[in-house]
């Protein structure tokens, strides 16, 4: 699974990545997501998986940049984001996930009016990225400490943004962390703000909206606007990685 490769730790992808996503009832996704905002992909790395990811986080050399949160006031806790080239596993992840989630981006930006539409394969949105001088990977891996949180934000960095991203739980709640909850919030036109709190287990993903999605209202199509982040976590150490489709300027 582990690999010395140019000086880092690479992490090969595992044979079954592309099976495990292509098993994924993308209906009931799509439905879910239509409805909330966010779905769980259960299961989709093993325990081993997830901790060969984990351990990465003090190989310096794997990493481009470390984001200290309380020093932005982004929360506390702190994430890392991966530089070139990325882990095998996160390059066959973000490879094998966006073409599942790219009709869903077309079809909810439709449904807004917008007008941009996203390519079948990542290479091709990669490409419409980094002619646009968004260069810099974006997949990260984010550790979060007792006491520790992240804040409600939109990972956004850039003029061309993929609508949906995903985030996967290496640790594992109860063994490893307690509390550090995954919380999606949509602000809504005219109403208070609802919040959705996702549990996850070790290896579930769960795939949420970035910035904003369409809901359908009684005067037609309106768009909502989502936040995301991780309540405190109260005891112990709990490690995800970020899974976000459009590269940084």
């Amino acid at each position: 699974m582990s690999a010395r490769r140019g000086g880092a730790l690479a992490v090969r992808a595992p044979p079954g990545i592309q099976a495990r996503v292509g098993a994924v009832d993308w209906e009931v996704t799509s439905r879910e997501l239509d409805a909330r905002g966010c779905a769980v992909l259960g299961a989709l790395l093993t325990a081993d998986e997830c901790e060969a990811l984990a351990l990465l986080y003090d190989v310096e050399d794997a990493f481009r940049s470390r984001v200290v949160m309380a020093r932005h006031g982004f929360g506390r806790g702190e994430y890392k984001y991966f530089d070139h080239p990325l882990p095998e596993v996160v390059t066959d992840l973000r490879t094998a996930l966006y073409p599942c989630l790219a009709p869903i981006a077309n079809r909810w930006n439709t449904a807004m009016g917008l007008d941009v539409r996203f390519p079948d394969a990542h290479a091709d949105f990669l490409a419409r990225c980094h002619e646009a001088g968004q260069m810099r990977p974006t997949p990260l891996l984010l550790r979060y400490g007792t006491d520790d949180y992240n804040c409600l934000h939109q990972d956004l960095y850039g003029e061309h943004v993929f609508p949906l991203q995903v985030a996967i739980l290496l640790s594992d709640p109860g063994k490893d962390f307690t509390g550090g909850e995954f919380v999606l919030t949509e602000q809504r036109p005219r109403v208070q703000s609802r919040a959705e709190v996702v549990p996850l287990r070790q290896g579930d993903a769960v795939v949420f909206a970035v910035h904003h999605r369409p809901v359908q209202g009684t005067r037609g199509t309106y768009r909502v606007n989502l936040r995301h982040g991780v309540s405190r976590v109260r005891s112990g150490m709990r490690h995800t990685v970020g899974i976000i489709f459009h590269d940084a300027a």
